[in-house]
């Protein structure tokens, strides 16, 4: 299909939500692993090749220019189930990608837009502050609006939209929350570590804890005994307030595990809970209808 035919389709698949016209600092993906997480962790790494798919950088069309987002699905066949991936506070860097691509050898359409593009270059970011001011940046209606362009643009190649989950790491596990109480298309989320609650401002009206109520797909959450920035206490809070509102999703707290054990490359990594979780989000998306 020509560009201006798939720009002109995915534009009218999109809510109408207006943004002012800032420009792009990120237009391209960041090539490897990021510079901010430190040195790689080398023998944990996993790397899940592109054999039987299609696999590479796209461009998102949103209303304001095109977004640089990663993109893996099976080479044949579809449509697939759709999953949106989303990044930590590091930016869309090798780790997203080899996600997108294991979900696409499980027979999943994978996207994974750079959120921050609008806000900071990532492939120049050096420091976790930097990542962290990215992240401040970048308002929860904007990511959200991101979200619903990616899911379209999906829609216009072989995803399969009537079967949409989403997942996301620390910064997009607690996007994957919001998410799931932003869409009314979506089937199932899994945020792993995501932020549950705390200061609020115009960019960041509401945290996980304060959506409860609205949540419109059941969302599984993966979170750290040992997460020294999330405490327990902010967990069980989660907890008591999704059986309060009867929702039904759960919360899987790993005793003992640091923040990011699913991060391979990242020295906070720990297999066997990482295994357990992504087995546990696979049987989540089969459960309600995002597989």
């Amino acid at each position: 299909m020509p560009t201006d035919n798939l720009d002109a389709e995915v534009r009218s698949l999109m809510p109408p939500t207006h943004f002012s016209r800032r420009g792009f600092l990120t237009t391209t993906l960041i090539a490897g692993f990021t510079a901010v997480a430190g040195p790689v962790n080398a023998q944990s790494v996993i790397t899940t090749d592109a054999a039987g798919l299609t696999a590479g950088e796209v461009k998102v069309p949103v209303p304001d220019g095109q977004l640089p987002a990663y993109r893996a699905m099976p080479s044949t066949g579809g449509p697939f189930p759709t999953v949106l991936v989303v990044q930590e506070i590091f930016g869309v860097h090798e780790h997203i990608k080899d996600v997108c691509r294991r979900f696409a050898k499980l027979g999943y359409y994978a996207v994974a837009p750079e959120l921050f593009a609008r806000v900071a270059d990532v492939t120049k970011l050096t420091t976790l502050d930097e990542g962290r001011a990215a992240a401040g940046k970048a308002p929860d209606k904007q990511v959200m609006a991101d979200l619903d362009s990616a899911a379209a643009f999906a829609k216009t190649e072989k995803g399969d939209t009537a079967r949409l989950g989403i997942t996301g790491f620390c910064y997009g596990g607690r996007v994957a929350w919001l998410y799931s109480a932003h869409s009314p298309q979506l089937k199932a989320g899994v945020a792993w570590y995501g932020g549950i609650t705390g200061p609020t401002n115009d960019g960041r009206p509401k945290h996980p804890l304060d959506l409860v109520d609205s949540l419109k797909a059941p969302v599984l959450g993966l979170y750290a005994g040992a997460d020294q920035g999330i405490p327990n206490t902010d967990v069980e809070k989660m907890r008591a307030a999704l059986k309060a509102a009867n929702k039904p999703s759960e919360i899987v707290l790993y005793d003992g595990v640091p923040h990011g054990f699913h991060a391979d490359y990242r020295p906070s990594y720990r297999e066997k809970e990482a295994k357990d979780g992504w087995q546990r989000l696979q049987a989540w998306f089969q459960k309600n209808g995002a597989a």
